[in-house]
């Protein structure tokens, strides 16, 4: 449901990365080639958690804690800077401080994120949830801003992600790689977020391709197989993920209720402009979220 601007003249690859677009290309072995450049660039050896933040969500990373290094996102193999209004293009590693039983710990915020519809290929896509594995992460949090159904989430709404439909007509995964996703987004990292605000709701998010809005009926559609949520990334993601080994938790934030349910038209700005509406207060959620994970 955002992320609708595109500009396919961002830079692309950093110079002399690993093609991860050719066929003959390993995207695990890029993605160990970026953690490596993210452990020389950032002095940090090892990450123990991501984030992946989307519109709305940015202001999250300033809380989490000590920013340590900051790289540009085209200067890592297999990044590209960001194509769409609300994303930002670095790569932050942030010390997160210990607290009673709990260690000094290193986040990778992931400010750059790349989507399907940006034709940059399922590889491109999934590649910063691969490159946080191999930095040694154990746990990632994928954030978006989505369309809501349920007409009691206003705009400003953050909601549990409990499970996904992906409309994509895609995966991430090639070859005989079957992978179970039954219990994808972990129950144990929402039972965390609750912890930190009972009141959180929980849906099923539906991703479409984009970066056309969907229609009434493609809404009505999406609350009929079960979904509560709709939006263009978040799935692909996750089941690299779960593939690589990460533990998911997901969270979107509802920037405006789907077509169909509101009588208003959708626009780009309305959904940025509801994000900075909701920043401070999701942004303080999430880091309190992370700082307990």
């Amino acid at each position: 449901m955002t992320d609708a601007d595109r500009d396919l003249t961002a830079p692309d690859l950093a110079p002399g990365a690993p093609d991860l677009d050719a066929p003959a290309t390993d995207p695990f072995e890029v993605a160990r080639h970026a953690a490596a450049v993210l452990a020389e660039r950032t002095g940090v050896a090892r990450h123990d958690v991501a984030l992946v933040l989307g519109s709305g969500w940015g202001g999250a990373a300033d809380l989490l804690g000590e920013t340590v290094a900051e790289v540009p996102s085209h200067e890592v193999p297999g990044f590209s800077a960001p194509a769409v209004l609300g994303h930002v293009g670095t790569l932050r590693s942030v010390r997160i401080a210990g607290a009673g039983d709990r260690p000094e710990r290193f986040a990778l915020v992931l400010g750059s994120r790349t989507h399907l519809y940006e034709g940059r290929g399922v590889r491109r896509v999934v590649h910063g949830v691969r490159t946080a594995a191999a930095a040694g992460a154990s746990t990632v949090v994928l954030t978006n801003g989505c369309g809501g159904l349920n007409p009691a989430w206003g705009p400003g709404t953050p909601v549990l992600v409990s499970d996904h439909i992906n409309l994509t007509a895609t995966s991430p995964l090639e070859g005989a790689t079957f992978v179970d996703l039954t219990d994808l987004y972990s129950a144990r990292l929402r039972a965390v977020a609750r912890e930190v605000d009972p009141s959180l709701d929980e849906g099923v998010y539906v991703q479409f391709r984009g970066p056309h809005y969907e229609t009434p009926a493609e809404v009505t559609m999406a609350g009929r197989l079960g979904g509560d949520l709709v939006g263009m990334s978040t799935t692909l993601e996750a089941i690299a993920a779960r593939h690589a080994g990460l533990e998911v938790l997901g969270i979107s934030l509802v920037t405006n209720l789907a077509a169909g349910i509101s009588p208003e038209p959708l626009a780009h700005e309305e959904v940025l402009e509801a994000g900075r509406a909701a920043g401070p207060r999701i942004s303080a959620l999430l880091a309190e979220v992370v700082r307990r994970l």
